[in-house]
C-alpha cells in the first residue's frame, strides 16, 4: 500500500558540518531529480517519498567530493606554535567567509568569519594527519542561507606535523626480465600510511655478492622503473622506500630474480645449433 500512488518526495539538503544547529529546509518534489547549486563543502541529502498512507523511511546520500579545479583563489597555511594560520587574498569583500577544516566528512569543523581580513587561526591539530581546509564566500550570512549563497573560494591540504611513511610501497613485482634489464612495478603507498606529503620513492638493487647499485630518486607519481646495466646469469633483489620531508620510510624488498645467461636472439640461435648438431 505504501509503495503505490506516490504523490511526491521530500528532500532535505544539510551542510556538513552544520554548526548553526538549524533544521534544513524541506524541499517538495514531484520529479525524481533535483538540480542543486552547492559549494565544495560536504552535504548530506535525505530523500523520502510520501503518499496518502504516509511517508517512507529516508534514504541518506552523501554528495561525493568535488575535484578542486579552477577555483578563484589560493589558500596558504602556516604553522605557528600550536596553531595554524590560514591566509587568503579575496578577489572582493563578501559579507562573510566560511572556513571548514578537518580530516574528512565525519570530522569537519566550521567557522564563520565576518572580519574583512583574509586570515584565520585554527587550533586542535593532531600530528601526522592530513587536513582539508576550505574557504567559502557568502553575501548572506544567516545559517539557513549558506546552502544557496555559499561559493568555494579555495581548497588546500595541510599536515600540522609530518612524519615518515610507516609502510613502503606494496606489491613490488619484477617483470620483463632480460639479460641486462628488468621492469620493477609497485603500488603506491596508501594515503593513510604516508603520514606526510609523499615526495617520492628511492629505489636501488643488490646482486648476489651484496654489491649495491646507486640509489635512484623518483617522483611520487611514479609506480614503475626500468632497471638497466644488469649482468647476465646473476641474482638480484630490489629495495624501494617512500619519503616525505620528515625522512625515509621502511625499505621494501622484492623477491629475488635472476637474469638469463642468453638474450632471446642468442638463445634462439644456440638452441637451433644444438638441435642441428
Amino acid at each position: 500500500t505504501e509503495s503505490e500512488n506516490v504523490l511526491g518526495y521530500f528532500v532535505n539538503v544539510e551542510r556538513v558540518p552544520n554548526s548553526c544547529s538549524y533544521s534544513p529546509n524541506r524541499i517538495f518534489l514531484k520529479d525524481t531529480n533535483i538540480l542543486l547549486n552547492l559549494s565544495m563543502a560536504y552535504y548530506r541529502v535525505n530523500i523520502s517519498a510520501y503518499n496518502k498512507a504516509g511517508e517512507s523511511p529516508r534514504a541518506i546520500y552523501i554528495i561525493p567530493e568535488f575535484s578542486a579545479t579552477d577555483l578563484p583563489g589560493q589558500i596558504h597555511v602556516k604553522r605557528q606554535r600550536t596553531n595554524a594560520v590560514v591566509t587568503w587574498t579575496p578577489e572582493y569583500n563578501p559579507k562573510c567567509f566560511v572556513v571548514d577544516w578537518g580530516t574528512g566528512k565525519e570530522d569537519m569543523h566550521m567557522k564563520i568569519v565576518t572580519m574583512p581580513a583574509g586570515n584565520f587561526t585554527l587550533d586542535n591539530f593532531q600530528p601526522y594527519k592530513l587536513y582539508k581546509i576550505m574557504v567559502h564566500t557568502s553575501d548572506v550570512c544567516q545559517c539557513e542561507s549558506f546552502t544557496r549563497h555559499e561559493k568555494t573560494f579555495g581548497v588546500t591540504h595541510f599536515y600540522f606535523v609530518e612524519g615518515v611513511p610507516r609502510t613502503g610501497p606494496t606489491n613490488v613485482t619484477i617483470l620483463n626480465i632480460t639479460k641486462h634489464s628488468a621492469l620493477v612495478k609497485w603500488n603506491e603507498i596508501a594515503a593513510e600510511d604516508r603520514l606526510g606529503f609523499l615526495q617520492g620513492y628511492r629505489i636501488s638493487y643488490t646482486d648476489s655478492s651484496r654489491k649495491k647499485s646507486p640509489t635512484v630518486t623518483l617522483n611520487s607519481s611514479t609506480t614503475h622503473y626500468h632497471l638497466t646495466g644488469l649482468k647476465e646469469k646473476t641474482i638480484y633483489r630490489v629495495q624501494i622506500s617512500g619519503f616525505t620531508s620528515a625522512g625515509e620510510g621502511p625499505l621494501i624488498l622484492s623477491q629475488p630474480f635472476s637474469t638469463p645467461k642468453y638474450g632471446t636472439v642468442e638463445c634462439l640461435y644456440i638452441c637451433i645449433m644444438q638441435r642441428e648438431s
